[in-house]
């Protein structure tokens, strides 16, 4: 087993008065993840062979102007996916809870919607090709990705299912700890890393690769690769990640949203099984679009 590496989740704390205030590495690869989006956007449009008609969806302007978009599709998808989707009693319960956001609890699927409703209200206000835009984000999207879940194991939180691999990471924190069936150290899953590798990296450069083989002369392939390759990977590190505790319970240990049997599925599953189905419909229907074309 991997002792936990002493990072603490604050880069640095300033105390003004009776307040603290922190620069977390979660905020830092959220900007990070935004400056890498921004940076990856420009140079394909400025790469105009790679589109259409020899002719990117939109210009660096444009592109600088979309970002503002995707910041607020993020961030309040992300909350209120989190809220809806994985503990809504409790936010009903205490709604002047659902803005403090600094607390933590921020849904990808949410934060996905998000992106996905800023997008189409962008290309609706500027005139902008909607599958073409929403290619360009979906390639400048994994490396932040990366960053997040990267922070998330930083923040030692998300963490995956007690191993006894060589690579399980004893995680900080009663909860980490509390491993009915393992007596001392509980070593876990790093789920955390497993979706920081698959989502990240390994789904920029299968998206780079269809970039660079014609395929943004597609509009909507691209998307559907993205959508479909991280539900694929999100659906697969569920069997190693622990579930929400809201989900977990003595009668249902896995965390299952739907059960049949010993078999169930998550609710991060749940989530993954339409996204996967939506990335593989987009594939599809982008070829019809260019034959029809």
């Amino acid at each position: 087993m991997i002792p936990f590496p002493n990072i603490r989740p604050e880069i640095f704390t300033i105390t003004i008065g009776d307040f603290d205030l922190s620069l977390r590495w979660y905020a830092v690869s959220y900007i990070a993840g935004f400056i890498l989006a921004i940076f990856i956007m420009k140079s394909l449009i400025k790469n105009e062979k790679l589109w259409r008609f020899k002719t990117a969806p939109l210009d660096l302007d444009q592109a600088e102007s979309l970002l503002t978009y995707l910041i607020l599709g993020v961030i309040i998808g992300g909350r209120v996916g989190y809220v809806v989707f994985y503990n809504p009693t409790f936010y009903l319960s205490n709604p002047t809870e659902i803005i403090r956001v600094w607390d933590g609890g921020m849904a990808f699927h949410g934060g996905l919607i998000g992106v996905i409703s800023s997008i189409i209200v962008f290309c609706r206000v500027n005139g902008v090709p909607l599958l073409s835009c929403s290619d360009l984000v979906a390639i400048a999207t994994p490396p932040g990705i990366m960053l997040g879940r990267i922070a998330n194991f930083i923040n030692a939180e998300l963490w995956g299912r007690p191993t006894d691999m060589s690579w399980g990471v004893v995680f900080p924190g009663e909860r980490a700890q509390a491993c009915p069936e393992v007596s001392g150290l509980c070593a876990r899953h790093p789920s955390q890393l497993y979706e920081a590798g698959l989502e990240g990296p390994i789904l920029f450069f299968l998206l780079i690769f269809f970039v660079y083989v014609g395929m943004l002369l597609r509009p909507g392939f691209i998307t559907g690769v993205f959508i479909a390759g991280y539900g694929i990977a999100r659906f697969f590190v569920e069997f190693y990640r622990v579930p929400d505790p809201q989900f977990v319970s003595s009668q249902n240990s896995n965390g299952y949203v739907l059960s049949m049997g010993d078999l169930g599925v998550t609710m991060g599953q749940m989530l993954s099984i339409p996204m996967i189905a939506i990335g593989v419909i987009f594939i599809f229907v982008s070829k019809i679009a260019i034959k029809r074309s």
